[in-house]
């Protein structure tokens, strides 16, 4: 499979669904379910919320090029704002001449919260907890058996005491393939009795954290100059605007948030694409970037020996497995067309995508600006067939 497809773009939509189909080797039933128009049918969207009332559908894409540890990947992408795709297919074919994206991502270690409250001295209880926490970790695995028997389930805890007197008890877990969210609210819920069995005191809050900072998701990429010039400017004075506007970022705040917006146009749309919880990863994401007291860029860039070269860093807590994946089709089918093994390797791809997002806003940002091409795929919109209104 390779995602290199010169001119995907140009070919009419049944055709761009038969080269992605053949491409990735769906099956009859893959191909069916990419050609549907209502691949969501009411009566599961009846099950999957409340008070449903029909079904709100989004444009699905794949994003071409991506060459992430010497792989190629085909991305899929849910997104209603022009731009995105073709912004991250161009510059992961920068990126990807310039031998691509090196991705990693941490173990899928997620944090569940246990709030005490009602304590007469939450000092001497902290220690409780640090004396007896080999213990709560057994009993922690102990609760959830099959987790623990695939290798996962509880790490670790910790207890800090807050400056009102009460305490913050933090446990860890392993979650493996999943997002986590339901099996850590699941662990902390059954362990909040046993936390104050050991603390005393009143259980208030007991709910995970969505600030994933032990589940990270980092990627890489060099840039050769040459490959940034445009028809306005030489490819070294590119290279030099896109650090000074990532700077830029470091300085103002104002800026750094539409920095980091760019940034999860995609790795939104790939969350979207694959059934995650993209507000958690949004949540996670922001409160990441404020971790140090300011609010900074998730992705930096610096202009090294004739190269571009960017990292981010970000939490990404993500899932292949589980209900909310297994009640949406597409879901499915976009793991399907990744090809990953599991979350760290879903994880390392979405952190790809963001750091080639950021690339394609920065290089229009450094030249020509960023409404020319993105107004121009605006403009698409009104080639398109309006919906005849209902008549009176």
């Amino acid at each position: 499979m390779t995602s290199r497809l010169p001119g995907f773009y140009r070919l009419p939509l049944r055709q761009r669904q038969n080269v992605l189909a053949e491409n990735v080797g769906f099956s009859i039933s893959d191909r069916a379910a990419l050609a549907s128009d209502t691949p969501l049918e009411l009566p599961q969207a009846d099950l999957m919320i409340e008070n449903v009332v029909g079904i709100f559908s989004l444009p699905y894409g794949v994003a071409v090029n991506f060459l992430v540890n010497g792989r190629d990947y085909l991305v899929p992408m849910v997104t209603e704002e022009p731009s995105i795709v073709a912004a991250a297919s161009h510059a992961a074919r920068l990126v990807r001449d310039g031998g691509g994206i090196e991705a990693e991502a941490d173990p899928a270690l997620m944090t569940g919260q246990i709030h005490v409250i009602d304590l007469p001295d939450a000092e001497a209880a902290a220690t409780r907890v640090k004396r007896s926490a080999p213990r709560l970790v057994e009993v922690a695995r102990a609760l959830q058996p099959r987790m623990s028997a695939r290798g996962c389930g509880a790490r670790e805890i910790t207890a800090t005491v807050l400056p009102d007197g009460t305490l913050l008890v933090h446990l860890t877990a392993d979650v493996g393939d999943a997002m986590g969210a339901n099996a850590v609210n699941t662990l902390v819920e059954g362990m909040a009795s046993h936390v104050v069995d050991v603390t005393g005191g009143t259980p208030n809050i007991r709910i995970v954290s969505n600030l994933a900072d032990r589940r990270l998701a980092r990627a890489r990429a060099r840039v050769p100059e040459a490959l940034l010039r445009t028809r306005e400017r030489a490819g070294g004075d590119v290279a030099r605007r896109i650090v000074r506007a990532c700077d830029l970022a470091t300085h103002s705040p104002h800026r750094a948030a539409t920095h980091n917006k760019g940034i999860m146009n995609g790795i939104d749309s790939v969350a979207l694409a694959t059934g995650q919880d993209w507000r958690a990863i949004e949540a996670g994401a922001h409160a990441f970037a404020a971790r140090g007291g300011t609010y900074q860029p998730l992705a930096t860039w610096r202009y090294d020996d004739g190269c571009l070269c960017g990292r981010i860093e970000i939490p990404l807590a993500v899932g292949t497995v589980g209900a909310r994946i297994g009640s949406s089709p597409r879901a499915g089918l976009s793991l399907r067309m990744l090809g990953v093994a599991g979350a760290r390797e879903l994880a390392a791809v979405m952190a790809a995508v963001g750091l080639a997002q950021n690339l394609a806003a920065l290089r229009a940002l450094a030249d020509e600006g960023i409404q020319q091409g993105h107004m121009a795929l605006h403009r698409r919109t009104g080639e398109h067939p309006r919906p005849t209104p209902p008549t009176s």
